[in-house]
């Protein structure tokens, strides 16, 4: 029997993505409930906001923004279904929701759903460990002209897998437009470019003495990173509660 899946943000970008992937799946998970601000065409039931749905669903994946991702999380914590949250831009409080939720329901969070930046990560940081202080990382990332969040939720994954691959501190630099002062060792640079309808690239520079290393990872559309959203739902479904990441479903 194929499970019911509850969309959030149905009708946006990654929302559509999620649901093409879905359609061309087989047929194990089915769109069943759509929520979004937007009126639009959805195959099941469509819903303005979380606290109006009153159809059944199996499980939920979240690509809307941190307050209404925080409404679908009351939702599956009411229904007691597992959550898959793409949403970027979660603060503090919001991630300490999650972790909590997450002794209920099982939760799966991702700032990156795609199985080649999760590699990427790896990659990271066995450069970070070979090339230690005698390189100077910095990240440049580059999305489509309407994203909202920068930097991205992927540069700071890339930041924080630089940061756990070192020996001593570090300090994100966010551009350097402001600062007039020289690069500090302990520095990690992180620069945004928006433009045009670019799905999503970034670029982890590793700079020393007369020679670089660059990581890149490209996406052509953002089907990559819903493909790795239905991944993760079929994954929750068979999991008990807990917090999971792609690590988790990259194991499977």
């Amino acid at each position: 029997m194929s499970k019911r899946v509850l969309i959030s943000g149905a009708l946006g970008h990654m929302g559509q993505a999620v649901l093409a992937s879905l359609n061309a799946g087989d047929g194990s998970l089915v769109p069943a409930v759509g929520i979004d601000l937007q009126k639009g065409v959805f195959p099941g039931a469509l819903f303005s906001s979380a606290d109006q749905v009153d159809v059944p669903f199996d499980v939920a994946i979240d690509f809307s923004r941190p307050a209404a991702a925080m409404a679908v999380l009351d939702l599956c914590l009411r229904e007691k279904k597992p959550l898959v949250i793409g949403t970027t831009g979660l603060g503090e409080g919001e991630m300490a929701r999650l972790k909590e939720a997450s002794q209920v329901i099982p939760v799966f969070f991702s700032r990156n759903m795609s199985l080649g930046v999760n590699l990427q990560l790896a990659l990271v940081q066995a450069a970070t460990r070979v090339l230690g202080d005698a390189f100077d990382p910095e990240i440049v990332e580059t999305h489509h002209n309407l994203k909202v969040d920068a930097p991205s939720g992927t540069a700071l994954m890339l930041a924080e897998a630089i940061e756990g691959a070192r020996a001593g501190e570090s300090e994100l630099v966010f551009g350097r437009h402001e600062t007039n002062k020289r690069r500090a060792r302990e520095e990690i640079g992180i620069h945004s470019l928006r433009g045009g309808n670019k799905a999503g690239e970034h670029s982890v520079y590793f700079l020393g003495t007369d020679e670089e290393i660059i990581i890149t990872h490209r996406a052509g559309s953002k089907r990559v990173f819903a493909d790795g959203a239905v991944k993760a739902a079929a994954f929750l479904l068979e999991q008990r509660p807990g917090f999971y990441t792609m690590k988790d479903v990259i194991r499977m």
